[in-house]
């Protein structure tokens, strides 16, 4: 079992110092740090060797869970293995030390990355040009949104309502509010999707766009797609598609091809960037021909050796300082260029078959909601359990596994949301089916056991109500509190 290490501040002796600048240097020679430089004594800072504060900080760190450490079945928000020679290229003094201010001329090779990778993002989805600048997911919503009210204005046609399906991405209603529309919910059918006539019914002159997860959160391919664009451009509407969850299509399906007219990815999901703890992200939005005057500035030319363009007369303008997040950038690309083509559609293709072997292996142990074929993630619900959701994920976390996405999508009772991703064995998704199964097992057995845990880790459970209204981020003294 892991150990909290003791506080700093406990740790702290009257005369330890961290470091060594001797204000008093031999005869002829400088002072390490002259006086001014010197910082007095700090109220309540702890007295500390050097070594001490590694250790404590290091071993803070072993705390941590990761994807190097363990398996991180987070659905939905892809933890996948992140390889390490993209963090080397990313590290590169040429890419990492650039300046946004450097002239053009200074870095043609960094704008040819970016160039690079919007031809790569192109060629995966069929979108006929990009934005690299929205910073994350939800970023590349609310830019791709902006992106379909300035097209409408523009034509004359603004209009106010966003069709949201109930099984999509929770971020999508408040990307469609925030740009300045009203949404509207529908609902998807008995098998997870959504079916045209049920769009129909919503489809008035007042409907600017639909916003489609597909994957969608159960897991299930949108296979009503085409349908739904053609429905969608007869009533003068956009079909926006949230790709978040590209790892099931890279390679295999383009949503241009399907009629999408606007579409987000996130390279720190699909494309490699570790992104656990909020960041860094990228969010860059493609879009179909009638939306490329639209796009935000700058806009990095197609053509090889072009410089970025900073005035777009009809552009929705700035969404991001400068191009967006450059080093994530980077290692999509690296990612994308070591894979390849084939790799690619090989690497969708292992995480469909991952999840469905979960899928297999847990059916008939939990309840399985829909029964549609899923892709890269599987969802099951809590029914028949004496335990709840919350109970079962707690527990996973003292067989040294991550829990899985929980209480999402909202449509399915106590949600289990399963995402192994393509980078993960067979041995593992062996250990945690069978870690399953002993839990649930539990559950039945020892029910109490399941309830309060965790028991090995650092902290038992929270009031999680209270850590997340009045979340304590500050160490004080006792007194003071």
């Amino acid at each position: 079992m892991k150990t909290l290490p003791d506080l700093l501040f406990n740790k702290s002796r009257s005369g330890k110092t961290g470091y060594s600048f001797d204000s008093d240097p031999l005869p002829g020679t400088s002072p390490a740090l002259s006086a001014e430089l010197m910082r007095e004594d700090i109220q309540d800072f702890p007295s500390l060797s050097e070594v001490e504060i590694v250790r404590h900080y290091t071993n803070l760190s072993h705390l941590n869970h990761s994807v190097d450490t363990g398996f991180y079945p987070l659905g939905s928000c892809t933890m996948k293995y992140n390889p390490k020679v993209n963090e080397t290229i990313a590290s590169m003094p040429s890419f990492s030390n650039a300046h946004p201010y450097t002239p053009h001329h200074l870095v043609k090779g960094n704008i040819e990355v970016m160039r690079e990778l919007q031809e790569w993002l192109c060629a995966i989805t069929g979108m006929k040009a990009f934005s690299l600048a929205p910073a994350a997911g939800a970023h590349g919503e609310l830019t791709g949104m902006m992106l379909i009210r300035q097209c409408l204005t523009e034509r004359g046609d603004p209009r106010r309502i966003v069709l949201i399906p109930d099984s999509a991405h929770g971020t999508n209603p408040a990307s469609a509010h925030f740009a300045g529309y009203d949404v509207r919910e529908i609902p998807s059918g008995p098998d997870g999707v959504l079916e045209v006539d049920t769009l129909k019914e919503h489809l008035d002159k007042d409907v600017a766009a639909l916003m489609l997860t597909n994957p969608n959160t159960l897991g299930i391919f949108e296979r009503n797609i085409c349908e739904i664009s053609s429905a969608l451009h007869e009533n003068g509407s956009m079909l926006y598609m949230d790709g978040a969850n590209m790892n099931a299509l890279m390679g295999i399906v383009r949503p241009g091809d399907l009629g999408v007219d606007v579409l987000h990815l996130n390279l720190h999901k699909t494309f490699s960037t570790p992104h656990g703890g909020g960041g860094p992200g990228s969010g860059p939005v493609g879009v179909a021909d009638d939306l490329i005057p639209f796009l935000p500035s700058p806009v990095i030319p197609r053509q090889e050796g072009a410089s970025p363009r900073y005035t777009i007369p009809e552009g929705i303008g700035r969404v991001k300082n400068f191009y967006g997040n450059f080093l994530v950038m980077i290692r999509a690309l690296a990612y994308l260029m070591s894979l390849g083509r084939d790799n690619l559609r090989n690497a969708s293709e292992d995480a469909v078959l991952n999840a469905n072997y979960i899928r297999c292996g847990l059916t008939g142990v939990l309840d399985l909601p829909y029964k549609s074929r899923t892709l890269h993630e599987v969802i099951f619900s809590d029914e028949g359990l004496s335990v709840s959701t919350l109970d079962v994920a707690k527990r996973l976390l003292d067989y040294g596994i991550h829990p899985f996405t929980i209480y999402f999508p909202l449509i399915v009772h106590g949600a289990m949301m399963i995402e192994p991703t393509e980078t993960e064995s067979l041995e593992t998704l062996d250990h945690f089916i069978s870690t399953m199964k002993k839990i649930i097992n539990e559950a039945e057995t020892d029910p109490e056991k399941v309830r309060q845990a965790p028991h090995d880790t650092p902290r038992r459970r929270l009031d999680e109500v209270r850590a997340a209204r009045k979340p304590v981020l500050r160490w004080q003294p006792r007194e003071q509190e």
